[in-house]
């Protein structure tokens, strides 16, 4: 008779932890743990929909806007031709003649495609090479295809002297030749 209550209790007990699991199987589906991707619950996006969703953003799409400070312009460096339609994030290619400066405006970016270049600057300051991660001084050799990184307006490149080839430029920004 032992061995039969020890069979009804081991019955009792692997029934119980059975019935105990189902329980804790339905309280956690209510609570969203075994949900299934592409449900309401755990929407799937694709590539193209988050991508879309950035454009928007970045464009003040979204339903919330950032306010805008107003631009000045220096008159003794005045920013890009707006009328071309451009926006400020657009790259523009600029051909640069020997003896010409091209000056950028401040936040400008310049990526030297061709040619010699130079640092340009009215005082001691230089650029700041993002590519090499150093500043590169007044007059100093701008190597090709590095980004230029212009914080302050006055400053700029233009051809090495000795050099009769144009300089191809990448601009993001505003810019003047002079």
């Amino acid at each position: 008779m032992k061995t039969a209550w020890k069979v009804a209790a081991a019955a009792v007990v692997v029934g119980g932890g059975i019935w105990a699991g189902s329980l804790m199987n339905l309280t956690a589906e209510g609570a969203g743990v075994s949900t299934q991707p592409g449900t309401a619950d755990d929407p799937v996006v694709t590539k193209s929909y988050v991508d879309q969703a950035i454009q928007q953003a970045i464009k003040g799409g979204g339903t919330t806007t950032a306010p805008t400070t107003p631009s000045t312009t220096n008159p003794t460096t005045p920013a890009k031709n707006e009328d071309n339609g451009a926006s400020a994030d657009a790259i523009e290619i600029v051909e640069v003649k020997p003896g010409k400066i091209l000056i950028a405006s401040a936040g400008a970016e310049f990526i030297v495609r061709s040619g010699k270049a130079v640092v340009y600057s009215e005082d001691t300051s230089g650029v700041a090479d993002l590519t090499d991660g150093k500043d590169i001084g007044n007059g100093g050799a701008v190597a090709n295809n590095h980004l230029l990184s212009f914080p302050r307006a006055g400053r700029g490149i233009q051809v090495a002297e000795g050099n009769k080839y144009n300089l191809t430029v990448m601009v993001r920004g505003g810019y003047s030749v002079k």
